[in-house]
C-alpha cells in the first residue's frame, strides 16, 4: 500500500516538475522577445543566465517539498576533479563528431544555430552561458529531476532514458522543428548512457559536456560558414 501510494506521489511530483519547467520555458521565451534586447549590453549578459534559471525553479521547489536532494538526481561529491575531466572529454570528443565532422563534409548548415561571433569575449561569454546557464538547467531538469522521477515511477533505467529524453526533445520543439526535436531526443539518450556507462560522470560531467558541446557549435558555424 505504501509503495503505491509512494508512485502516486512521485506521478504527481514528476507532472508539476515537467509542466513548471514547459511554463518557465514559455517564460524564458518571452522574457527574450520582449524585455532583453530593451537592456544595456551588460545587463543582458546577466540576465541571459539568471533568466535561464526559471526553467528549473519549479523542479527545485517540488525537490524541496519532496525532500530529495541533489544525490539522488545524479550529483557527487567525490573525484569532482574527474568528473570535470570526463564532461571537458565528453563534451569535446560530442563536438568533434557531431559538429566538426558534418562541418567538413559539407553539412555545416544542419548542425548550425544561427550564431556568429567576431570577438573572443562572445566566444568566452558562449561558453559560461551555455554551461552555467543552458547546461546546468536542462541537465539538472532532464537528466537529474525528470529522469529519477520516471525511474521511481518505472523502475528502470530503460524507462527512465525513453521518457526523459522524449521530454527533452518536446522541450526543443519551442526553438526548432520536429527534426530539431528528433536530434534533441537522441542527444537526451546519449547523456543518459554517458551518466550510466562512463566511470566519474555525473550530473556535474553532463552539465560541463552539454555546456562544451553547445558553445562550440557557435564557433565551428563562426569559422567555417
Amino acid at each position: 500500500m505504501n509503495i503505491k501510494i509512494n508512485e502516486k506521489k512521485e506521478i504527481i511530483y514528476l507532472i508539476i516538475g515537467v509542466f513548471g519547467a514547459f511554463l518557465g520555458l514559455f517564460g524564458v521565451a518571452f522574457f527574450n522577445q520582449y524585455i532583453l534586447m530593451s537592456l544595456s549590453l551588460w545587463m543582458r549578459i546577466i540576465a541571459m543566465i539568471v533568466t535561464y534559471w526559471i526553467i528549473a525553479l519549479i523542479p527545485i521547489i517540488v525537490m524541496i517539498i519532496a525532500k530529495d536532494n541533489l544525490e539522488d538526481y545524479g550529483f557527487k561529491t567525490d573525484n569532482i576533479g574527474w568528473q570535470i575531466i570526463a564532461g571537458v572529454l565528453i563534451g569535446t570528443c560530442m563536438s568533434l563528431v557531431l559538429t566538426l565532422i558534418p562541418h567538413l563534409l559539407g553539412l555545416g548548415e544542419y548542425v548550425d544555430n544561427g550564431r556568429r561571433y567576431k570577438y573572443l569575449w562572445q566566444f568566452v561569454y558562449e561558453i559560461f552561458y551555455c554551461i552555467l546557464g543552458i547546461g546546468f538547467v536542462e541537465e539538472f531538469v532532464f537528466r537529474g529531476f525528470i529522469y529519477e522521477k520516471i525511474k521511481r515511477i518505472g523502475k528502470t533505467d530503460v524507462v527512465a532514458i525513453v521518457g526523459s529524453s522524449i521530454l527533452f526533445g518536446a522541450f526543443h520543439l519551442l526553438s526548432g522543428n520536429i527534426v530539431q526535436m528528433i536530434v534533441t531526443c537522441f542527444l537526451g539518450v546519449l547523456f543518459c548512457l554517458f551518466r550510466l556507462k562512463i566511470k566519474n560522470c555525473s550530473i556535474l560531467s553532463l552539465i560541463i559536456a552539454h555546456g562544451i558541446y553547445d558553445a562550440l557549435i557557435s564557433l565551428w558555424s563562426s569559422l567555417l560558414l
